[in-house]
């Protein structure tokens, strides 16, 4: 059986250099689509060059909820900000879950996609920034509902952790929903490939260890500016996963292995 890989490039347009950084390792290197954060300020020039010079780049959208302020005015959203309008933190999220009115966050995703959209681009796949929308059912439910109604495939939420309780939790909905509503995903999720595991032997790894069927392998290549420096605790790594994913130790492996590295859109055919 052929072994289908995707690679994504979660944050684009975080920051104008975070995005340069994503085109680069899709240019010389293995990654094959991205996802955009919708409200961030560079964003639609940033799509637009990408565009332009990297046309099998897959483009997707980062549902965001826990960085920057809403596509929708604050005050559309009220659940979903903190008194200044800008979106919670991951932790006061996670701890404000319960009081999220669900009409405002499909407004808020829903507005995020049509962005997308509104720039001519083709929507390759939906993930989520931080993974929220994998917290609750309620959200789960939520993204699915927009996937089909965009015709878009999915991330393939992650692997139960059989030491973690939220973990397992969130594995009994995520695996009924997605069989409920039929949803597009590949057959597996690694996300190693993060922080101490930012290497070429842990690449080779993956790929000696590589399953039958479509994986996707997320990563969050970038280049590194003040405004990525003081913003985001994520930073410094993010140039050293550009020098692993464009390694030829990486593609030459690849390669040598017959893995076929694919889009959402030319996994799935849409």
């Amino acid at each position: 059986m052929t072994k289908h890989l995707i690679v994504n490039a979660d944050d684009y347009g975080r920051t104008a250099s975070v995005s340069s950084g994503i085109r680069h390792a899709h240019l010389n290197g293995i990654v094959t689509t991205t996802t955009a954060m919708m409200n961030m300020p560079t964003v639609i020039e940033d799509i637009r060059v990408a565009q332009a010079e990297c046309p099998r780049l897959g483009l997707g959208v980062h549902l965001t909820l826990t960085a920057g302020r809403p596509v929708l005015p604050p005050a559309q959203a009220p659940t979903l900000v903190d008194h200044n309008g800008a979106f919670l933190r991951l932790n006061q999220l996670t701890t404000a879950l319960p009081n999220v009115n669900p009409a405002e966050l499909r407004a808020e995703w829903r507005a995020q996609i049509e962005k997308f959209l509104a720039t001519g681009a083709m929507l390759d796949h939906l993930d989520s920034h931080h993974h929220t929308s994998y917290f609750t059912e309620i959200g789960f439910g939520i993204m699915l509902d927009l996937a089909d109604e965009y015709r878009a495939p999915v991330r393939r939420p992650r692997a139960k952790d059989e030491n973690d309780a939220d973990s397992l939790s969130r594995a009994e909905f995520t695996d009924r929903i997605l069989r409920e509503k039929g949803a597009r995903c590949p057959d597996h999720f690694i996300t190693s490939f993060y922080d101490d595991g930012v290497t070429i032997s842990n690449w080779l790894g993956i790929l000696n260890t590589l399953p039958d069927g479509l994986t996707e392998v997320m990563s969050h290549p970038g280049y590194v500016d003040d405004e990525l420096l003081h913003g985001s605790s994520y930073n410094l790594r993010r140039e050293e996963e550009i020098e692993v994913l464009t390694s030829d130790e990486v593609k030459e492996a690849i390669r040598a292995k017959g893995i076929a590295l694919r889009t959402f859109k030319e996994a799935f055919a849409v």
